[in-house]
């Protein structure tokens, strides 16, 4: 059939017109950044718009020295390129070589002003963030029933903790309606006393975001008694209820991973908790088993039976040195006693009585040893052997040794 064409063709065509046209060839774009994205490969993603049109637009990864600032979204932007057609999809969009700046959208001026004012009022203070429980039972969710969010929620949910209970209050998270539709989900869910609630969607525009930059869903999540974990868009993405949240995450599935325990590690490390503990009961009760054994042979070393046994056998032992030592001390002072009493024997009168001898006193018992120490008419006792003699001094002569050397005297004793 004449007149018939293949896609290829037309796109080719098309692709031919484009490259012909020297105005397209060379041309700067001025609008605001939206939808902006990095790739791995270092090409840069984004749409550039105004109040009535949109165009696709990209810079790849050989143009960035053309760039000296990160590109984001908002930013009004003056790209200078040409408009060329992707044959394989067949539609045009700017590639970009050099990307200027040229001032802030209206949109991102918004998000300024909104941010820089709540931040005044104390809505991103710390001291007003609560803890994220380590450990939830009942979570809680405000997205959208039909978006890949809510699936990547309940698919890591699922895996990590199939105990968990998740309860979605769907809403509208994108459109006119989509701020009233949040807060009244915040709310529902904030009014079961639940652990945990995540607020979010998935990736988009600025524009696509904007509901979670409004104040009244910022200052639902700031009055909120539960704990909310904000995960809105992408990691770069960032909204008015990332700083206002107890907690940011960068994506959903993030959000999920936060507030969702982990319950088979939980299980192990409870497991691995329980094993240590079994051995440090294990050490304690062996320790104290050995400290009890040493208490109770130190009693018995103390017990009092043990220490009057102890002290019977030192009194016994005592009692046997005693006894030597008064034997060996009889002993010696019996070997005494028989040589004073040789001695004495030998001195005494009685001993020279008994062999003829007398031995005289006075009347008073006193020893005579001189003729001076009686007078005449003085009584005296002489005792013999065998008694006693009383007699009376008449006559005192005292002897002299003569020339012959021979002692002479006499007495009349009556």
């Amino acid at each position: 059939m004449a007149g018939v064409y293949s896609v290829s063709q037309v796109n080719a065509y098309i692709k031919n017109m484009f490259l012909q046209d020297f105005a397209l060839n060379r041309i700067s774009v001025r609008g605001e950044v939206s939808n902006c994205k990095y790739h791995t490969s270092g090409h840069i993603y984004f749409t550039l718009k105004d109040g009535a049109s949109a165009i696709s637009a990209v810079m790849f990864a050989g143009n960035r020295n053309g760039l000296n600032f990160r590109l984001q979204e908002g930013q009004r932007v003056v790209a200078t390129g040409s408009v060329d057609v992707y044959e394989r999809d067949g539609r045009y969009q700017l590639y970009a070589k050099q990307i200027a700046l040229d001032g802030e959208g209206d949109l991102f001026l918004r998000f300024q002003k909104l941010r820089d004012e709540l931040e005044e009022m104390g809505m991103f203070a710390q001291e007003y963030k609560q803890p994220i429980p380590s450990y939830a039972r009942t979570v809680g969710i405000v997205t959208a029933d039909t978006g890949a969010a809510i699936r990547d929620i309940m698919n890591i949910a699922r895996r990590r903790n199939p105990y968990v209970q998740l309860i979605l209050c769907p809403a509208q998270v994108q459109g006119e309606q989509a701020k009233y539709s949040i807060v009244r989900g915040i709310r529902t869910l904030d009014a079961l006393g639940l652990d945990v609630i995540i607020v979010g969607r998935g990736g988009g525009s600025i524009e696509d975001l904007w509901a979670f930059n409004e104040e009244m869903v910022a200052r639902a999540i700031f009055d909120c008694s539960t704990p909310i974990i904000s995960a809105v868009g992408h990691e770069t993405d960032v909204t008015i209820a990332d700083y206002v949240a107890d907690l940011r995450a960068p994506t959903p599935s993030a959000a999920a991973e936060l507030a969702v325990f982990d319950y088979w590690q939980f299980e192990e490390q409870l497991r691995s908790s329980r094993e240590r503990l079994e051995r440090a009961m294990g050490r304690c009760m062996e320790k104290k088993r050995f400290q009890v054994r040493e208490l109770e042979y130190r009693l018995r070393l103390r017990h009092p039976e043990r220490q009057l046994n102890e002290k019977r056998q030192f009194l016994t032992d005592c009692e046997d040195r005693l006894r030597l030592v008064m034997d060996r001390c009889m002993e010696k002072n019996r070997h005494r006693l028989a040589l004073l009493s040789g001695k004495l024997s030998g001195l005494s009168p009685l001993d020279q009585i008994s062999r003829g001898y007398g031995f005289v006193t006075d009347g008073r018992g006193k020893r005579l040893r001189s003729v001076g120490q009686v007078c005449e008419g003085e009584e005296f006792h002489v005792y013999l052997a065998d008694g006693r003699l009383t007699a009376r001094v008449t006559e005192r002569t005292w002897e002299a040794c003569g020339k012959d050397g021979k002692e002479k005297g006499e007495r009349d004793v009556t």
